[in-house]
């Protein structure tokens, strides 16, 4: 009796394709360097969103933070979820 390979193909090809499009974005992926300045300015932001636009400058800045505690009953494991973002949009007339 014979295996029939067409529906093993079809599997392997499609994971296959998944496979070789992660490794190429692994390989694309440059490993970056942490600026301490700029945790330091995450750290200090308030929670919620806030926006600003400087008098002498044709810029807006945003920030917002996003801070919780989730835990697993009463007194179960948790963790804490800290989610920080500076923004800045510059505009120019040319």
């Amino acid at each position: 009796m014979a295996l029939p390979l067409a529906p093993i193909a079809v599997f392997a090809a499609k994971y296959g394709a998944v496979a070789l499009a992660g490794y190429t974005l692994a390989r694309q992926v440059q490993v970056g360097r942490t600026d301490q300045r700029a945790e330091d300015a995450l750290d200090e932001l308030h929670e919620g969103v806030s926006t600003h636009r400087p008098r002498d400058r044709d810029q807006v800045n945003a920030s917002a933070r996003f801070r919780r505690t989730i835990r697993l009953g009463t007194n179960g494991p948790g963790f804490e979820i800290d989610a920080s973002a500076l923004g800045r949009i510059r505009m120019r007339r040319l």
